[in-house]
C-alpha cells in the first residue's frame, strides 16, 4: 500500500536536525581552561557560559577490535576478564570471588520524551551514536574464573537473574542478595556457589521511578553492620525544569531499614549520585553535576555524605555559587549548602566508585584511596572523562591529584572503543572495570604479578607434558594387565 510523501519523509527529519544542530555546537563553544583546573577540593569555577545551542560533543562509539584493549598504568597491565555482555554497567563481587554483572540500560519513559520534545529526539539521536541508547537486557549475570589459575579470566557465564526492570546496584547481606531496580528495592536468597537465583524475587520498598526517570540508576550500598542500605538516587530533569513537583524523593540518597523496608532522605541536593563506597565510617558518593553552563562548568564531584546535609542542587553548584535558572531561588536552602570534597572534573561522567582497601596492584595505588570510573562527556569540548582514575586519601579526606589508571578508550580518532562505567575490586585485588560500549568486563592487576602466573601456569603446563610422557612410556612397557585397572568403573576419570 502506498504511503504518502510526508509520511514517509518525516522519519528522515529527525536525524537531519540532530545533525544540524551537532555540527553548530561543534562550531561554537570550547573549554577555556585546561581539565584539570576541574580536579581536586577547589576547582576552578569561571562564570558560566549561556549558548543558543547547548555544547554538544560525542565520541561515536567504535568497539574494540579483536586482540585490542586498554592502556594499564605503569607497573600494572590489563586483561579481557569477560566479554560477549549486554550494556555491562555495574560490578558486585560475592564472597567466593564469583563476580555479578548487571546487564542494563534506560527503562521506557513516555513523559520524559513528551517534555523534552525535539530536544528528547536529539538526545536520543545523540545518546545512539554515543552507544547508550541500546535496550535494557534486564538481567544479572554471574561470573566465575573457575580453573583458579589466576589469569585474571573468567572461564564461566550463568544469567543469574532476569526479567527485571533496568538494574543497577547490588548488595549481599546474610544470605540475601539485595537488587536495586529503576522502580523497586527487591531481594532474593543466595547460597555460597549458586549460579542462579534459588528463590522468588520479593520487593522491599519502592524506589522514585516513574514515567520521567531522567536519572534512572538508582546505586545500592550495605552498611557495615548489613542493617541499612542505602540507595542513590539521581535527578528527574538538568536543574528542575519540569518543576520541583517532579522532583520528590529524587537528587538523594536514601537509607533503608533492610528488615522493615521503611525509607528516609538520607542526604539531598545532589543531582546525579551514582556509586556509593565506604572510606572508613564515611559514606561516599559520586556524583554527576549539572550540564549547559559551559565547557568549563560544572565540575562532577565525589563527596562523603552527611546525614540530613543538602548538598545545593537545583539551587546552587558546589556549594553555595547561585545558579539563576531554577525558579522560584531558595536562598535559605543555598545558605545551607555543603561544599563537595573533591571535584572530579568537567562533565566527566564520573559514575563508578570503589574504595582502594584490598586491592594488589601497587606502587602508587595505596589501600587508602578511591577508584573512580569515568564514563566520558558528551557535552564538553573537547571531551573529558573515559579513563578510570585513582585519587589518594591520607586518613578521611583526598589528598592529591588524581592518578590515571585505565586509559585509551577513545581512540586517535576520538572514537569511543569503550566506555568505563561501575569498578570494584575482586577477592585476589585486583581492579574490574564494567565497560558498556565495549560489552566487557576488564581486570587490571600488578604487572608482577601476572608475570609470576603465567610463568606457574607455563610450569606446570612443562611439567604436566613431561609426566604425560613419563606415563606414555611407562605404558607402553607394562603389560595389559597392570594396564586395565585404570580403565575400569570404579576409577576415578
Amino acid at each position: 500500500m502506498p504511503t504518502s510523501t510526508a509520511f514517509s519523509r518525516k522519519p528522515k527529519r529527525w536525524p537531519l536536525i540532530a545533525l544540524t544542530i551537532l555540527l553548530l555546537s561543534a562550531c561554537g563553544e570550547m573549554a577555556k581552561l585546561p581539565v584539570e583546573t576541574g580536579f581536586g577540593a577547589n576547582p576552578r569555577l569561571p562564570e558560566p557560559v549561556k549558548t543558543l545551542i547547548p555544547t554538544v560533543k560525542i565520541a561515536p562509539a567504535q568497539r574494540w577490535e579483536s586482540g585490542e584493549s586498554p592502556t594499564a598504568a605503569q607497573g600494572t597491565t590489563v586483561r579481557l576478564f569477560a566479554d560477549n555482555l549486554d550494556h555491562p554497567r555495574w560490578i558486585h563481587v560475592l564472597p567466593n570471588g564469583d563476580v555479578l554483572v548487571a546487564e542494563t540500560n534506560a527503562p521506557k519513559r513516555p513523559l520524559r520524551d513528551e517534555l523534552l520534545g525535539i530536544k528528547g529526539k536529539v538526545m536520543g539521536f545523540v545518546m545512539k551514536r554515543a552507544g547508550a541508547a541500546t535496550p535494557s537486557a534486564d538481567r544479572i549475570t554471574l561470573l566465575r574464573d573457575a580453573d583458579g589459575d589466576g589469569d585474571g579470566t573468567a572461564e564461566v557465564s550463568s544469567v543469574f537473574l532476569d526479567n527485571l526492570n533496568s538494574p543497577f546496584g547490588m548488595a549481599l547481606v546474610g544470605g540475601e542478595l539485595f537488587i536495586a531496580n529503576t522502580d523497586a528495592l527487591v531481594k532474593v536468597p543466595y547460597q555460597a556457589g549458586d549460579m542462579k537465583a534459588s528463590g522468588p524475587v520479593i520487593k522491599v520498598a519502592d524506589l522514585p521511578g516513574g514515567p520521567i526517570n531522567h536519572h534512572w540508576t538508582k546505586g545500592l550500598l550495605a552498611s557495615a553492620d548489613g542493617q541499612h542500605l542505602y540507595v542513590s538516587v539521581g535527578s528527574n530533569s538538568n536543574v528542575a525544569e519540569h518543576g520541583m513537583e517532579h522532583e520528590k524523593g529524587r537528587a538523594a540518597i536514601w537509607a533503608f531499614d533492610r528488615a522493615s523496608g521503611k525509607g528516609r532522605v538520607f542526604a539531598s541536593g545532589l543531582r546525579n549520585p551514582v556509586g556509593m563506597a565506604w572510606q572508613g565510617d564515611a559514606l561516599w558518593t559520586s556524583v554527576n553535576e549539572r550540564d549547559k553552563l559551559g565547557s568549563d562548568l560544572v565540575p562532577d564531584y565525589m563527596t562523603s555524605v552527611r546525614e540530613g546535609a543538602f548538598y545545593g542542587w537545583p539551587y546552587s553548584y558546589y556549594g553555595q555559587n547561585v545558579d539563576t535558572r531554577p525558579q522560584p531561588p531558595r536562598p535559605d536552602l543555598v545558605a545551607s549548602a555543603v561544599k563537595p570534597d573533591y571535584a572530579l572534573g568537567n562533565h566527566t561522567a564520573s559514575l563508578g566508585l570503589a574504595s582502594a582497601q584490598g586491592n594488589t596492584l601497587g606502587g602508587l595505588f595505596a589501600q587508602s584511596g578511591m577508584f573512580v570510573g569515568q564514563h566520558g562527556s558528551w557535552n564538553r569540548n573537547p571531551p573529558s572523562g573515559y579513563k578510570v582514575i585513582y585519587v589518594p586519601f591520607n586518613g578521611a579526606q583526598p589528598s592529591g591529584p588524581p592518578v590515571d589508571v585505565l586509559t585509551g578508550f577513545l581512540d586517535a580518532e576520538g572514537k569511543a572503543q569503550g566506555r568505563p562505567v561501575g569498578v570494584a575490586i575482586d577477592s585476589k585485588g585486583g581492579l574490574l572495570v564494567a565497560d558498556d560500549v565495549g560489552n566487557a568486563i576488564w581486570r587490571v592487576q600488578r604487572a608482577s604479578v601476572l608475570s609470576a602466573n603465567t610463568a606457574t601456569a607455563t610450569a606446570t603446563a612443562s611439567a604436566s607434558a613431561s609426566a604425560s610422557a613419563s606415563a606414555s612410556a611407562t605404558l607402553a612397557l607394562t603389560p595389559i594387565a597392570m594396564v586395565l585397572p585404570l580403565s575400569s568403573p570404579s576409577a576415578p576419570r
